[in-house]
């Protein structure tokens, strides 16, 4: 299990898990960089992990795939919806790059409308 040490408002030194959950060949690069990995995971391993997160109160980075990302995991709602101490964020398969939308754009354009995401000339 990797962690990352930080300091908390009470002064307390906390553990915070860095986790990738994903392919197996974009898991092998943050493997490299000291990340737990999930090669291949199932919304099943998501809900399991996040399960065990919560259980445990841990302090998490998870990033995802968008096929877990934006699963129908009953865990990735509840974590969505009641917030915490686990923070989750979509990353870009490496087949596709060019093609990921995360699903924050699709609030932004709802919000802010197309020209919100346009570059400034």
């Amino acid at each position: 299990m990797t962690t990352l040490l930080h300091n908390t408002a009470s002064g307390l030194r906390q553990k915070t898990r860095l986790i990738m959950m994903g392919s197996d060949e974009l898991a092998a690069g943050f493997r490299l960089i000291g990340f737990e990995t999930w090669p291949n995971a199932t919304e099943e391993d998501l809900d399991q992990l996040l399960k065990e997160l919560a259980k445990n109160n841990d302090t998490a980075l998870v990033f995802l795939e968008p096929y877990l990302a934006q699963s129908s995991s009953a865990q990735l709602t509840q974590l969505r919806d009641h917030g915490g101490s686990i923070v989750i964020t979509e990353i870009p398969t490496l087949s596709a790059p060019g093609n990921y939308q995360p699903q924050v754009e699709q609030l932004v354009l709802s919000i802010l409308g197309k020209s919100a995401l346009e570059p400034e000339k």
